[in-house]
């Protein structure tokens, strides 16, 4: 009888380690299976705020070249008289508050982009943590340079290759350019005017503009994570 009992303790004790060996196995399992999920979804979602950048760049340089040539077409019907100042002082401004609201949701879009990529960063840590085995066939970097390996590198000039930053030169041209059409009726047709007018105001737009998107990318780069 004592060794029917010890025997029975010892494949209950067996069973109960097989038991939670199994349920972290499963754990594993459904944890891998839930961050794979995750990091699709945040691909996809990357990919959306992507295209919705670059669908809203290309409707403003299209509102721009409308615009462009349909004052060229009016400039020359009127011989860049009234009517041309006229349809250039409405079409101009318009064309600057387009090329506003398109910065900000581009600045936007490039926000959350950066959002997702540092989430997909975080998991691709776990991949590594848990299976580091995996390493020597995924690309490992440290994890200061994870966001420059997901294509979200900084530098200098980074301010000016976004989307956010492309547009804002665009309208801060537009803009310049309103500015100084302004200042040629203004000023009697004062060539001098109009540029130092319009020159002064586009250089002013595109600093402040550059400089408000390097402060809403400092303020994501320092949010919690």
């Amino acid at each position: 009888m004592p060794e029917d009992a010890g025997s029975d303790g010892g494949r209950s004790d067996i069973d109960g380690g097989l038991s939670s060996a199994q349920a972290r196995t499963d754990t594993r399992a459904a944890a891998a299976t839930f961050v794979t999920t995750e990091h699709f979804t945040l691909q996809g979602a990357r990919a959306s705020t992507i295209s919705e950048s670059t669908g809203r760049a290309t409707m403003f340089l299209s509102a721009v070249s409308g615009g462009l040539v349909a004052l060229g077409l009016i400039a020359t019907a009127s011989r860049v008289g009234t009517a041309f100042y006229a349809f250039g002082l409405v079409v101009l401004p318009t064309l600057a508050f387009i090329g506003l609201v398109t910065f900000e949701r581009a600045l936007q879009s490039g926000i959350e982009d950066r959002g997702y990529a540092r989430r997909i960063a975080l998991l691709r840590g776990f991949y590594f943590d848990e299976a580091p085995e995996l390493a020597p066939y995924l690309m490992s970097v440290p994890e200061s340079e994870r966001l420059h390996a997901l294509g979200l590198g900084g530098g200098r000039w980074q301010s000016f290759r976004t989307v956010a930053g492309m547009v804002a030169v665009i309208t801060a041209v537009v803009a310049g350019s309103a500015v100084g059409l302004l200042a040629t009726v203004a000023s009697d047709h004062s060539l001098a005017a109009a540029l130092i007018a319009g020159g002064v105001v586009a250089g002013l737009s595109l600093s402040g503009l550059i400089r408000y998107q390097r402060s809403a990318w400092a303020s994501a780069a320092s949010a919690p994570k």
